[in-house]
């Protein structure tokens, strides 16, 4: 909501904004581009002269009081996905779809244009790019850079998965994975909804596929549109080779479809992002970027918030923050620190995010954790969208993860954590928070004690 919030007030629009009392990531952001928001809900927070009302599906949604009071007066009102959709029309659309990765992906595409001088619109759900210092912009060039997100338009009103809405030329595919059994079935409900997706596009748009990613490929005799693979496999057409790891580098090469190998070099780290890079390099090529500035341009991305962000380095300890909340995240994430810190002692502490998630990947979780040494797990955080129930919570998460390792400890609160920290982390070690929740607000006072 914030990007989408920047993009309007650069536009020239004057925006305003409701939200809870709780902290986030966004709000300096907010206040930067002197964007004003009003704590709580209440039909007095809406400017005279409102022309839209723009929600989300968390904070009750359609029956928000404020959109309840816009209808009453006749202001139209409109789901973010649907506001995000209509605010790229008009220009070359570029999307990132996939269950993880999609925005690390979509900030390295917004990067690249925007250091080659292209001026994109963008809109990308982080509190900040790093290198660019915003979410979200409202460029003079003709592309438009977005999340396209699988989950549902507004929960218990409008399954409408979110990407529906966007219509882009270009569309990049990371992975399609299980990730929200709230809104889907199973996997095979996921892959629909992404094959839907596509083949709602224009018969000219391009579709940049993950050769690597089983359920992705899955899709490829059922689509009609140009299609663009990339991945480790030599059938991908973009193949990611000689993958090298050096602390804080990433370098490898890229085979492209004339057998061509060209090297690139990433500051962000994880084999992740090398594939991610890749698909960066696959769809630019498609729409006639020149190698040399993705090159460089890929080269000078240096991540974004609350992906592998490093918060603190300090008498030989270094903690960074990550908002890994699903298993395949959590193990790629980890084994970036791997790949990056070799043999670290690495602690993570651990937010569980919502009670639905928990529950139905409880057994992949539990597996998620083994290259940390010692894991620290507290209360989930649970979603707006949901309540408290009985049958999942994090010391359940925590005697699942036991099975598979022995440093596993549940530490309920913050100051559970505050206490193991100051008790035990010493000089050498490397601290990883990580979880969708609020976490992210304890980060002051865990950097604090190291």
């Amino acid at each position: 909501m914030t990007a989408l919030a920047i993009v309007a007030r650069e536009m020239g629009i004057a925006v305003s904004g409701s939200d809870i009392s709780e902290e986030f990531p966004t709000d300096a952001t907010l206040k930067r581009f002197h964007i004003p928001y009003a704590t709580g809900f209440s039909e007095l927070n809406i400017a005279a002269g409102t022309d839209l009302i723009i929600y989300t599906g968390a904070h009750q949604g359609s029956k928000n009081p404020e959109v309840f009071a816009a209808k009453m007066r006749n202001i139209p009102v409109m789901p973010h996905g649907r506001a995000l959709g209509l605010f790229m029309e008009g220009s070359r659309g570029i999307s990132v779809a996939g269950s993880h990765g999609k925005t690390t992906t979509s900030a390295m595409v917004a990067t690249v244009l925007v250091k080659s001088g292209r001026d994109p619109s963008y809109a990308i759900g982080c509190g900040e790019i790093l290198g660019l210092g915003t979410s979200g912009h409202a460029g003079k060039g003709e592309f438009f850079v977005a999340e396209a997100d699988e989950y549902m338009t507004e929960p218990g009103a409008d399954a409408t998965p979110r990407f529906l809405w966007q219509k882009p030329e270009l569309l990049i595919i990371t992975n399609i994975d299980f990730d929200h059994p709230d809104a889907y079935a199973d996997l095979n409900a996921v892959k629909q909804a992404f094959l839907t997706f596509i083949n709602g596009l224009a018969v000219n748009a391009t579709i940049v596929l993950n050769q690597d990613d089983p359920p992705s490929a899955s899709l490829l005799p059922l689509i009609k549109h140009k299609v663009v693979t990339y991945g480790l496999k030599k059938t991908a057409q973009f193949q990611l080779v000689n993958l090298m790891f050096h602390e804080g580098r990433t370098n490898f090469s890229v085979k492209f479809p004339d057998t061509k190998v060209h090297e690139f070099e990433l500051v962000v780290p994880g084999a992740h992002n090398a594939v991610n890079a890749t698909a960066v390099i696959a769809g630019l090529t498609n729409l006639q970027i020149s190698l040399e500035e993705i090159k460089n341009r890929l080269a000078a991305f240096r991540g974004t918030r609350r992906r592998f962000e490093l918060i603190l380095e300090k008498d030989g300890k270094l903690m960074f923050d990550d908002y890994a909340h699903h298993p395949k995240e959590i193990r790629a994430t980890l084994n970036s620190c791997r790949d990056w810190y070799g043999k670290r002692r690495l602690i993570v502490i651990f937010q569980p995010h919502t009670y639905s998630r928990t529950l139905a990947l409880l057994p992949e979780f539990a597996e998620s954790f083994t290259q940390a040494d010692t894991v620290l797990v507290t209360e989930i955080y649970a979603s707006q969208r949901e309540t408290k129930r009985g049958d999942v919570s994090g010391r359940h998460l925590t005697e699942a993860i036991k099975k598979h390792q022995e440093e596993v400890y549940f530490v309920p609160q913050k100051s559970d954590v505050l206490e193991y920290v100051r008790s035990n982390v010493r000089p050498g070690d490397l601290i990883m928070t990580m979880g969708a929740g609020n976490i992210y607000n304890w980060i002051p006072e865990i950097a604090a004690l190291l």
